[in-house]
């Protein structure tokens, strides 16, 4: 379970553009990894991303690119793993179905209390 750290710290990942574009095409797919030819042995993870072809797409160097992934990593939205040469990157699906359960949560509880939020601040005027 998340605590209230760890969630300001995925809010804080997600609050520069190109660390949410990052994650954004991570999540919908928005990127594919090309092949290794250098380790054709190596098995290619068709359903992650590879840093270098999310690099691809950002006016920024590698090593900037890799700063934005660190940050999405500590925060628990991704995951990383190294094969080969390459390093994959997919969507942490557990944190963020725990995250959606957290809005899920606050949204439920303003529909059931909504009136008496707003009743109570339409009976002070």
């Amino acid at each position: 379970m998340l605590d209230m750290e760890q969630k300001l710290k995925i809010f804080k990942a997600l609050s520069n553009e190109t660390r949410f574009l990052i994650f954004k095409n991570v999540f919908t797919g928005g990127y594919t990894c090309s092949l290794d030819k250098k380790q054709p042995g190596v098995e290619v993870n068709h359903i992650a991303t590879c840093v270098s072809t999310i690099a691809e797409h950002f006016n920024f160097s590698l090593p900037t690119i890799s700063a934005h992934i660190k940050e999405l990593k500590e925060a628990k939205i991704i995951t990383v793993e190294k094969k080969g040469n390459k390093v994959y990157i997919e969507p942490n699906i557990e944190t963020i179905r725990e995250m959606a359960g957290c809005f899920q949560t606050l949204v439920t509880n303003f529909d059931e209390n909504r009136e008496l939020f707003f009743n109570d601040a339409v009976a002070v005027k």
